[in-house]
């Protein structure tokens, strides 16, 4: 499912900042209980990955301007480190705007097994249905989503400055309690 175009049009000045200074984030603000919009993102080897691919299993969707930096960096390491433990019921996304031979050598640097790196640079139809896209800077803001395996929206949490964490550890007590 893409996004619509009208979704290009919902604007929030403001609603994200860069080293303090104010953003425009483009679409929709997911809240817990909203179905999670379909999408077509690239894997590393240029394959289309889905969410409807993994329905059934819980995801985790970790959201970063770029994995070229420090905190994102760490963004994914430490879900990476947290879900190797929870088994196969659940599905690790790491989405970014940086293209797939970027993610795929950070992913061969870093030793990555749970987290798989997606890329919306295309189109950036993620971060518009998601709420994420960075009008300013054709980037995705930094943020964290848990869908259900009935693909319904269980955490969401957009981080303000996107140089700051977000909470790891709310993220993770969801995909726990939905593993039962």
């Amino acid at each position: 499912m893409r996004y619509q175009k009208g979704e290009l049009s919902m604007q929030r000045p403001g609603d994200v900042t860069f080293q303090g200074n104010p953003l425009t984030a483009i679409g929709p603000r997911l809240e817990v209980g909203n179905k999670a919009p379909g999408f077509e993102l690239l894997a590393n080897d240029l394959s289309a990955v889905q969410l409807s691919d993994t329905d059934g299993k819980v995801r985790l969707i970790s959201v970063v301007p770029s994995l070229d930096t420090p905190v994102r960096d760490t963004q994914t390491r430490k879900f990476n480190e947290q879900l190797e433990a929870l088994g196969d019921r659940v599905v690790g996304y790491t989405v970014s705007a940086d293209l797939p031979f970027a993610q795929a050598r950070w992913c061969g640097n870093a030793g990555m097994k749970r987290m798989q790196t997606l890329s919306d640079h295309r189109e950036m139809a993620f971060g518009s249905a998601y709420g994420t896209y960075i009008k300013e800077l054709r980037l995705e803001s930094r943020a964290v989503f848990v869908v259900d395996g009935d693909g319904v929206v269980q955490h969401a949490e957009y981080i303000r400055e996107i140089t700051q964490h977000p909470d790891y550890e709310a993220a993770v007590a969801v995909v726990k309690r939905l593993l039962g």
